[in-house]
């Protein structure tokens, strides 16, 4: 009952496969937009779409959505809960999740943070890079492999779990 009342929320909010197919925008993707796993909700295509977009969103770049999306088609993932998923990374929860990430980048790269006093504006962020960036990228993709996979194992647990409840219910009800 519960997965039924999940697809049903995610279908209400997942906007209709031929919006994206009919899009301008995305014709340079061809037939490719026409791959049944991209919009159907089944356990590899949503696994993978949580893999893609957790990894997605760690990319510090404006083109999360769009590395999302390309990742999507060729991994035959979910494309619009890939997408979706790319928002973990707000501009409300990006300050935190990205000082995080430089933070687990300085742990695994055995360095100490950065002694300057940092100066909020274009030439302090941009003078302020040269010791971060490193750190910070390394953080970046560890955060983005851990989320992957975490996501992409969790979805697939989660779905086998929801399975097996139903295959011991049915088989409670068939033995009364």
């Amino acid at each position: 009952m519960a997965k039924k009342f999940i697809q049903k929320l995610i279908q209400k909010f997942i906007p209709d496969p031929e919006f994206f197919k009919q899009h301008k925008n995305l014709q340079f993707l061809g037939d490719k937009l026409h791959e049944p796993n991209l919009w159907h909700l089944n356990r590899r295509s949503v696994s993978m779409a949580f893999a893609v977009g957790l990894f997605a969103a760690w990319i510090p770049s404006p083109g999360q959505m769009a590395i999302a999306a390309a990742a999507a088609v060729y991994y035959r993932a979910n494309l619009p809960i890939s997408v979706a998923l790319v928002w973990i990374t707000n501009p409300v929860t990006m300050p935190a999740l990205f000082y995080f990430a430089y933070r687990v980048g300085l742990w695994f790269m055995n360095l100490p943070p950065s002694a300057e006093q940092f100066d909020f504006s274009v030439s302090g962020v941009l003078s302020g890079l040269g010791d971060v960036w490193e750190p910070f990228l390394t953080g970046c993709f560890i955060m983005g492999i851990i989320s992957s996979a975490t996501g992409y194992f969790g979805i697939q647990y989660l779905w086998q779990s929801q399975i097996s409840q139903k295959w011991q219910a049915r088989k409670q009800r068939s033995l009364k």
